[in-house]
């Protein structure tokens, strides 16, 4: 039987009133938000997490996320579930990197020619022709103009998570025809993701760069909105762009990376030994990625000309000439500053 005020005892709380009662849930609410670790205390001391990335599952950068965040599981006895989420499930790389400094998401691993649009030294790496192999590349990305680039993220509350990940030497792929020398890019309709340094390169070597999604690609390539394309060779098989381009040549203007990058309030409500876990755990497989990168790049030349691409090289000297001509190492030199600048010549050796 229902009790009236009058049959209540002294033990017994007192009805609360529904005003009061939202009040008291829009002040948890707030507490949880303002100290998120307390929100996954009450959880019962287990934490989820998700990183968003742009390119398919079958990439080795996203296969190495997976594998990374399934260790993490394991090694953590359950208490940490980070869920990689490909393919831009939850948004374009412009709207994921929003989302991770809102704290909608947790981490968005990205390349360095996206993160430039909001710390721009983080696509310094991404500066035409600067590094000649791999050798030159992680010493630099391992060494100080790595930790550089890292520690530029503090500045707009994200933290950088774990060794960068290889996205390799970017080639330029065209429907038509091969490029055999700088004059062969004038004019040229040609996609680069949302990144100022990619769109100054190709406007210096007198092409017509456009931005699109990487997950619009195809379909801008296929109906002609575009000419042509410029990545990686396993970006290039990931995403199927030997069904709609003919020509690749090996030009490797850039050479870009791919960094798991945090919201800095999530991060800190990890307990520290989760965050050394994490930071282990990615370290051990952006390594591996490297290594599964490079023989996949090797092997897949073999395996899109059988899809009918047809391949050639090129010297990158005439197109570097070209560069420095039009102003753009000069002009990049002045936006990094002398300090990032001289940190990257000192890998590249001297670009203007």
């Amino acid at each position: 039987m229902d009790r009236h005020p009058q049959d209540l005892t002294p033990d017994t709380p007192a009805p609360t009133h529904p005003r009061r009662r939202l009040l008291q849930q829009l002040g948890s609410l707030a507490a949880a938000s303002l100290a998120p670790g307390l929100a996954w205390a009450q959880a019962g001391n287990k934490h989820t997490m998700k990183i968003a990335i742009s390119i398919p599952e079958s990439h080795p950068t996203t296969a190495a996320l997976k594998a990374a965040c399934a260790e993490i599981l394991k090694e953590s006895g359950g208490r940490l579930a980070i869920d990689v989420y490909p393919n831009g499930q939850l948004g374009s790389d412009t709207d994921t990197v929003s989302q991770v400094r809102s704290g909608a998401i947790d981490f968005v691993c990205t390349a360095g020619t996206i993160w430039g649009n909001l710390v721009p030294v983080t696509s310094i790496n991404t500066v035409a022709f600067a590094f000649p192999d791999y050798a030159t590349v992680w010493k630099a990305m391992d060494g100080e103009l790595g930790a550089h680039m890292r520690a530029a993220f503090d500045k707009v509350n994200l933290v950088a998570v774990g060794k960068v990940f290889d996205h390799g030497f970017r080639q330029i792929t065209h429907s038509s025809k091969p490029v055999t020398s700088p004059k062969d890019l004038a004019g040229m309709k040609i996609r680069v993701p949302a990144s100022p340094i990619l769109t100054s390169l190709f406007k210096g070597l007198d092409a017509s760069p456009a931005t699109v999604p990487i997950g619009e690609l195809y379909t801008a390539l296929q109906t002609k909105v575009v000419d042509g394309q410029e990545n990686a060779l396993p970006t290039i098989d990931a995403t199927k762009l030997y069904e709609v381009q003919k020509y690749c040549t090996y030009t490797s203007h850039v050479w870009d990376c791919f960094t798991l990058v945090g919201n800095k309030r999530s991060w800190a409500g990890l307990p520290e030994d989760l965050r050394a876990l994490v930071t282990r755990v990615m370290d051990a497989h952006a390594v591996k990625q490297r290594a599964a990168h490079e023989v996949l790049n090797a092997s897949l030349e073999t395996k899109l000309k059988a899809t009918g691409m047809q391949f050639n090289k090129v010297d990158g000297k005439p197109f570097r000439e070209v560069l420095q001509k039009s102003g753009y190492y000069t002009d990049w030199q002045k936006k990094f500053g002398p300090e990032a600048w001289a940190l990257l010549e000192k890998y590249s050796g001297k670009l203007a």
